[in-house]
């Protein structure tokens, strides 16, 4: 089986280096968010660091793809009423 293979269905945690071994891992211990829409789909945030207050209001992140190229902002909140999914 191919190494991509194994990973297919492991979302990517955001902010992960390109170099990283393993850039599906999460983390015991931490608390991630799934990133729904916009150019982040599919990845997970961990706002293991955030309070719970940071947390009801969202994140501004810089994305690597972008209407204008690298670098750009996405800015994602919570779902109302799962605060699991951030759109």
């Amino acid at each position: 089986m191919a190494a991509w293979a194994e990973t297919e269905h492991r979302p990517r945690i955001y902010g992960s280096d390109h170099d990283d071994p393993d850039p599906y891992a999460t983390h015991p211990g931490h608390d991630y968010v799934e990133l729904v829409g916009g150019p982040l789909d599919g990845q997970l945030l961990d706002v293991t660091a955030l309070a719970p207050e940071e947390r009801t209001t969202g994140a501004l992140l810089i994305t690597p793809r972008s209407a204008y190229g690298p670098g750009g902002r996405a800015d994602y909140e919570p779902s109302p009423g799962d605060p699991g999914r951030w759109n």
